[in-house]
């Protein structure tokens, strides 16, 4: 017994020294991994730069973890921002170390105009007369888009290539919403604010389906126009190729109708690369050539990155308080941070957003008015600018947006949900009240409004509509666009319009990208010296990884997995929950299939 208990405690000793050893040897690694990071990343001779099209591409990267490099994953395949990209780019350019670009296929979860503005950067990259190689197992549609500029776009024998049209799907749940017996009590003003269709109706209006009809028809034919460019492929060749389930046929017919340019072997575009860069060739990261661009000069140019569900209060954008909202008081706080700070000369606002809360929406529009009094403000508009997004927008000096842009939306409306049926028949509640006035239990328990209550929350909503008319028609006749509130009006009611189209209607100034904004917001402050510093800062990644191991981040993440298409829908009735009844916001998930 002696004998086995001296076992046990040499072992218990020996567990707990191996662990004190490996505790301390990992944070003495992790220390010499980030005083290395701090370095200047050399480039080699003969490098490509490799570009994965595969992941979630944001618009702003986040902060680099050093674990998980420290692990062997850098997170460039999960999240990858299109700063970062374009960054990469413009050194890959200049850099006469990096002799071409390779992109890599595969499944790109992005917006429309993202994709574009990654495309122009490499259009603009081919300039210099380097080399773009693109390959893949599979490309998905927009994988392809992006590709379809490369000198060689080349595909795996046995590979898949998916080119389908765009589909707007969206899920109704009146039905389902009458077997539970609930109820949407909604408020709104505007034909098209079709939000709130899928609690009210079971398939789309007709106003719904003609704005999204030529919605998806703009954002389709701006895709068959600049991949045919590339292609040359007439935009009629590549509408027809969508007939034809592209996405099951044999790789060779791919090649046959010019999509691709050879089907090859991973190992064969090693060896193409290796042909192309002239020597030893070395693949480097869109974050090392990064790293590299050359930030200088005396003036500041300030870049707010505004992405996400508009809300009142932080954690009420998603179901469990994540991440992907702007939060209105802070948002209100950091501009007038900026305008207080003399070393910022000009502020972009890169706006990704289908809006949210009606009230956040104004006090970010009054916080931008007074940054305007001491700097100018310049939008650049990415994938979605639309609702209150274009409520954020629209008292800005000059909009910028890219052609596939999503925007407008100008509309308001409110919705409460009404449960008494639920609640009282199927469930077997019983509610009585005492209080002191007619309007005391306003909205609570989900029951039906009265007639007095339901004409006070329309007369609201159309205060709120006509409020946002206004912001509009004052912007824009201060940018020079010259429009009255009838104007606004008769292109508002809650309507989408791609960038293209706003451009036309007055809506946006400038088909552009951020970069092309920021040379604007440059122009517009007198200074040629300047510096670009992007706002909010990005979390530490000491702050990342309490995120990612904090319990509502990870329920949030493993509910958008799970729930996919049906989580915004979710979403939105959590906020109404939380009696946010105005919303100036999008139809609530532009789902393209």
């Amino acid at each position: 017994m002696k004998q086995f208990l001296q076992y046990v405690l040499a072992s218990i000793v020996g567990f707990v020294i191996v662990s004190i050893f490996t505790f301390i040897m990992f944070f003495v690694m992790l220390g010499a991994l980030m005083a290395s990071s701090g370095e200047q990343p050399k480039v080699d001779d003969n490098s490509v730069l490799k570009i994965s099209l595969s992941g979630t591409l944001v618009d702003q990267a986040p902060a680099e973890n050093p674990i998980t490099a420290l692990l062997g994953n850098n997170g460039a395949t999960t999240t990858q921002g299109l700063d970062q990209l374009i960054d990469a780019i413009k050194v890959a350019k200049e850099n006469d170390q990096v002799k071409g670009i390779y992109l890599e296929g595969g499944a790109l979860q992005s917006d429309f105009a993202s994709n574009e503005e990654l495309r122009r950067a490499l259009l603009d990259f081919k300039k210099s007369k380097k080399w773009i190689i693109a390959y893949a197992d599979s490309y998905s549609q927009g994988t392809y888009y992006i590709a379809s500029v490369a000198d060689r776009v080349l595909l795996n024998p046995s590979g898949m290539l998916d080119w389908h049209g765009i589909a707007q799907q969206t899920t109704f749940y009146t039905g389902l919403m009458e077997k539970l017996g609930i109820k949407a009590q909604v408020f709104k003003v505007g034909t098209f604010k079709s939000a709130v269709e899928p609690f009210t109706l079971k398939q789309m209006s007709e106003a719904n389906r003609l704005q999204m009809s030529e919605l998806i028809g703009g954002l389709w034919k701006d895709m068959c126009t600049t991949v045919g460019a590339s292609r040359q492929l007439s935009p009629d060749s590549l509408n027809s190729y969508a007939d034809r389930y592209l996405a099951l046929t044999d790789a060779k017919d791919y090649k046959q109708l010019k999509l691709v340019d050879d089907l090859v072997y991973i190992d064969q575009v090693r060896a193409l690369l290796q042909q192309r860069a002239g020597g030893e060739m070395k693949l480097v990261t869109p974050n090392t050539l990064s790293a590299l661009m050359q930030q200088e000069g005396d003036d500041q140019i300030a870049v707010y990155y505004a992405s996400g569900n508009i809300v009142d209060l932080a954690g009420t954008g998603v179901l469990m308080g994540g991440d992907n909202e702007i939060v209105g008081e802070k948002v209100v706080s950091d501009l007038d941070k900026l305008a207080k700070d003399k070393h910022v000369k000009a502020v972009v606002l890169r706006i990704n957003s289908g809006g949210g809360s009606a009230y956040a929406s104004e006090q970010m529009w009054r916080a931008v008015q007074l940054l305007k009094q001491k700097k100018p403000v310049v939008v650049s508009m990415g994938g979605v600018a639309a609702s209150g997004g274009y409520y954020m927008a629209c008292g800005a000096q000059r909009i910028f947006a890219d052609p596939t842009t999503i925007t407008g939306s100008i509309g308001i409306f409110a919705m409460i949900p009404e449960a008494s049926e639920l609640l009282t028949q199927k469930l077997g509640l019983n509610f009585d009240v005492v209080k002191t006035n007619r309007a005391s239990d306003f909205g609570g328990r989900a029951l039906r409004i009265d007639e007095l209550g339901g004409a006070a929350l329309q007369k609201h909503v159309n205060h709120g509509y006509a409020l946002f008319l206004k912001r509009v028609a004052d912007g824009r006749s201060a940018a020079g666009r010259r429009m009255s509130i009838n104007e606004v009006d008769n292109i508002g009611q809650g309507r989408v319009w791609t960038g293209r189209k706003a451009l036309q209607i007055g809506l946006v100034d400038q088909l552009g990208s951020l970069n092309e904004a920021i040379t604007y917001a440059a122009k517009l402050a007198k200074t040629q010296d300047y510096y670009i510093s992007n706002y909010p800062n990005n979390p530490s990644w000491l702050d990342n990884l309490k995120s990612s191991t904090d319990t509502d981040s990870y329920m949030e993440r493993k509910l958008r997995t799970a729930l996919g298409e049906y989580y915004e829908p979710l979403q939105m009735l959590h906020q109404v929950g939380q009696h946010n009844y105005m919303q100036a916001r999008l139809p609530f998930s532009i789902n393209f299939k």
